[in-house]
């Protein structure tokens, strides 16, 4: 009989791969996740309490407006479309190529002044300025020319040709009437934001600034704490009759903007100013036919103790020649000093600059009082303006 080998035990079936066991778990916890994801707006309506519907609020009535309101908001649509914005431009010369071509400057304020297209603003605005462009208040655009200026009192005239809708002139009102404490409206473009209204009152009067160009002071400012900033010089001042009372010319802010402090030409300046620039493409001063000079008078007034305008030279045939005036002397003995003007019509007068800024109250051909100091004898002569150069 054939023998045979033992028999031996079968193999185990192999076991699962600890791989794809790691893998079936990640599968199965990515399922479950995603099924709670899923699941979990249905619970939480479920378990959270429904929502109110939303309800739309009521409007509640305003009723009237208030006078004052009413008030101003008819000033302003009134006066609106007497104002006007003013972008200037500026030429300037490439340094490589030498052509020469324009580039904005700044802008700025102003308001029509009568029928025949005056537009009245400050002379910084157009200052250096190679053109000008005026925008009324309906959106057209006009090309202006400059008619004159009068750098001592910061005023210009435009002029532009409107051929038809001719924007109203601004109504004339008075300054040497206004009371601390009036409300004022002031009209313009702040940093190029147009026709913006801006309300305060009075705050001071007879406010008096250096002139950082050339001339006297600026006397007689209104000082204002209605919103005043760049871009609203030029622009009217008005009374709540919706009046002209002044052109916003001036702030005083260490920061640039607004803080509270403007000033503005008075009107009564204006009326002086603004129809001579038309007429004579000028301001004529009044004067009187003298000469000094401010450094050498504050030298005479340390050195005599008499704080007055010294006067070095009469002009011949000038009206203070004719008033018996007398300048510095040549004599034996050397130098003797003239006349020396203390006062305008009872106003007393320290320096030259103050003593234009009183003679420009006035006109050509208006008869002023002064005060005239000779060695220790005072008295008053009579004078007749008459016109400076």
């Amino acid at each position: 009989m054939p023998s045979y080998p033992p028999l031996q035990p079968a193999p185990p079936h192999p076991a699962p791969d600890r791989f794809l066991r790691r893998w079936l778990t990640i599968v199965a916890s990515v399922l479950l996740l995603m099924l709670a994801w899923r699941l979990t707006p249905v619970l939480q309506a479920w378990l959270m309490p429904a929502a109110p519907q939303t309800v739309p609020r009521t409007v509640t009535p305003r009723g009237d407006l208030a006078a004052d309101e009413r008030a101003t908001i008819e000033l302003f649509e009134k006066a609106r479309d007497s104002v006007v914005y003013i972008s200037t431009v500026q030429r300037v010369r490439d340094f490589w190529t030498r052509n020469v071509f324009e580039v904005p400057r700044g802008t700025g304020s102003g308001f029509i002044w009568d029928e025949a297209g005056h537009v009245v603003t400050n002379y910084h605005v157009v200052e250096g300025a190679s053109g000008a462009t005026v925008r009324l208040a309906d959106g057209r655009d006009y090309q202006a020319a400059l008619v004159g200026a009068s750098p001592a009192h910061d005023i210009a005239v435009l002029r532009i040709g409107v051929g038809f809708k001719r924007p109203p002139p601004v109504p004339i009102g008075t300054s040497h009437d206004l009371r601390v404490g009036q409300k004022v409206f002031a009209i313009g473009n702040p940093f190029g934001l147009d026709w913006t209204l801006t309300t305060g009152i009075v705050s001071a009067l007879d406010r008096t600034l250096p002139n950082e160009r050339s001339g006297p002071p600026i006397e007689h400012l209104i000082q204002t704490d209605a919103a005043i900033n760049p871009g609203n010089s030029g622009g009217p001042l008005l009374d709540s009759a919706g009046r002209l009372i002044g052109i916003n010319t001036a702030i005083y802010s260490p920061s640039g903007a607004s803080a509270g402090i403007g000033f503005a030409v008075p009107v009564d300046t204006v009326m002086r100013v603004v129809p001579q620039i038309i007429q004579h493409g000028r301001y004529i001063r009044p004067a009187l036919g003298i000469e000094a000079d401010e450094g050498l008078n504050q030298r005479l007034a340390a050195l005599t103790g008499v704080a007055g305008v010294y006067v070095l030279r009469v002009s011949p045939g000038s009206a203070a020649e004719k008033a018996g005036l007398q300048g510095v002397r040549v004599a034996p003995a050397g130098i003797e000093p003239g006349d020396v003007i203390t006062a305008v019509n009872g106003r007393a007068v320290e320096e030259v600059g103050q003593l234009l800024a009183r003679l420009d109250e006035y006109r050509v051909g208006d008869t002023v009082r002064l005060t005239v100091r000779r060695g220790q004898a005072q008295r008053e002569v009579t004078v007749t303006l008459q016109p400076g150069v």
